[in-house]
């Protein structure tokens, strides 16, 4: 079977998709509230991906591109992606498809950061990404854990 993760669109059909998700509660994980924002204004552009089981959406992920300015997680400074939310619907989780949206974003060869949530640090780690040191200023409470692609490295602050 071959899984394609797609960009989806900000439309209101994707808004019914996401209703599916939020039903499962983990109300933290729900992405409505970024979808719904892109739809007020009209953000063509969307930073949804997903992979589609027949016509049911069954996995997602945010995934924003930051710009090199805001760069406090890597040497060099440089743009990154930030991978957010990623969610697989409970009957079709530990099939791979969270790993699959993951190496879909490695595949853009950027540095990549993320905040893991509920429990996922193990999977985070299959994954391949690292804990940052910890920085009271920068992270607020966050853990971020971060993807180094070939010859990027963490950026010390002192």
């Amino acid at each position: 079977m071959t899984v394609k993760v797609e960009k989806l669109k900000v439309n209101y059909k994707t808004l019914e998709e996401f209703k599916k998700f939020k039903e499962y509660g983990v109300q933290e994980l729900s992405m409505m509230e970024d979808l719904e924002s892109n739809i007020i204004e009209n953000n063509s552009e969307s930073p949804f991906y997903g992979i589609y089981f027949g016509d049911t959406l069954i996995a997602r992920m945010s995934l924003y591109q930051r710009d090199s300015g805001n760069d406090q997680y890597f040497d060099p400074p440089q743009n990154y992606l930030e991978l957010w939310k990623l969610e697989v619907l409970p009957a079709h989780q530990g099939k791979g498809y969270g790993k699959v949206l993951v190496d879909f974003a490695k595949s853009f060869n950027a540095a990549i950061k993320t905040n893991p949530r509920i429990q996922s640090h193990g999977f985070w780690e299959k994954m391949g990404f690292e804990k940052v040191t910890y920085d009271m200023e920068r992270d607020l409470g966050q853990n971020p854990l971060i993807w180094l692609p070939e010859g990027v490295h963490e950026q010390k602050h002192s």
